[in-house]
């Protein structure tokens, strides 16, 4: 988590979110700035919960990127250049070889349809599946979508 913020930092975001669910107060005492975190009150029905927590609570924001902690080969070039794309109008996301993968930069004026179509295990993968003005920015030449889900993801994942 705490790589996480660091590249997300360094890529230029602010201010900067943390969504927690299960094991909240554990994952709190590791963040930097207890203020940065967000509960999901409804994280055990999925991903979604955790998007529409996000989503409430940068209210002044014209644009949010989404970006997952399990991702080592996401780093800060990759988050500036999906963050260059900004603006209440975008829906951006990281590819990895024409792969649509994370971060994903959401505008705005996305943000309502977003929400309500966030829902499970899916976050806003079926909107981002309907729409024709997605805007894939490709990142390969600077890393990898591979994600960590378990230890022995690790080892490959840093190989790639």
């Amino acid at each position: 988590m705490r790589r996480a913020l660091r590249v997300l930092a360094d890529g230029g975001c602010a201010p900067i979110r943390v969504v927690l669910g299960a094991q909240a107060e554990d994952a709190r005492a590791l963040l930097p700035d207890p203020s940065l975190a967000v509960f999901a009150e409804d994280w055990a029905t999925g991903m979604g919960a955790s998007l529409r927590a996000g989503l409430r609570a940068l209210p002044e924001a014209d644009a949010v990127l989404v970006h997952l902690v399990d991702l080592p080969k996401v780093d800060a070039r990759v988050i500036a250049r999906l963050a260059a794309q900004a603006s209440p109008e975008v829906v951006a996301r990281a590819a990895y070889d024409g792969v649509p993968g994370h971060p994903v930069l959401f505008g705005r004026t996305w943000w309502p349809g977003v929400a309500a179509s966030a829902s499970g295990d899916r976050g806003a993968r079926d909107w981002l599946a309907t729409r024709q003005d997605l805007r894939l920015v490709e990142c390969a030449d600077l890393g990898s979508g591979f994600d960590v889900d378990t230890p022995e993801d690790l080892p490959s994942t840093l190989e790639q």
